[in-house]
C-alpha cells in the first residue's frame, strides 16, 4: 500500500526557494533548468529524495507537486501508472520574472525508486 506523499525543499540557481510534495517510495530526484544573466542554461538538482529504496509499494499513481511561493509557482503532476512504468516526467512552466518579462523553468522529476527487496 502507498504511503502518504512527504514534503522536501530546495533552491533554485537564482535563490528561490521550493517545496516538493512527492511520494518517498517513487521518487529519486526533481532537477530545474534555467536561464542564467549570461543567456546560458544551467540546471541544477533541487532536491533529492533521502532514501534509495522503496520501502512500500508506490500505488498506481505518479504525483508530484512544486510550489515557489515568492515566483507564484503552484502545480501538482499526477499520472496513473498502474503498471509502474514512468520513469520520468519533464513539466515546464511559465513564470514572471523581476523585469516584468517571462521565463520558462524545466523540472525533470526523475522516479523509479529501486524496490527494497
Amino acid at each position: 500500500m502507498a504511503r502518504h506523499n512527504r514534503e522536501g525543499s530546495g533552491a533554485d540557481q537564482h535563490g528561490y526557494e521550493y517545496t516538493v510534495g512527492y511520494q518517498p517510495d517513487w521518487l529519486r530526484l526533481v532537477k530545474v533548468t534555467r536561464l542564467l544573466d549570461s543567456g546560458r542554461q544551467s540546471t541544477k538538482t533541487l532536491f533529492r529524495n533521502p532514501h534509495d529504496r522503496q520501502e512500500a509499494d508506490p500505488g498506481d499513481r505518479v504525483r508530484t507537486s512544486i510550489v515557489s511561493p515568492s515566483l507564484g509557482l503552484d502545480v501538482e503532476v499526477s499520472v496513473y501508472d498502474p503498471s509502474e512504468q514512468v520513469t520520468r516526467i519533464r513539466l515546464a512552466c511559465l513564470v514572471d520574472t523581476p523585469q516584468g518579462a517571462q521565463e520558462e523553468i524545466e523540472f525533470v522529476i526523475e522516479g523509479a525508486l529501486p524496490s527494497g527487496s
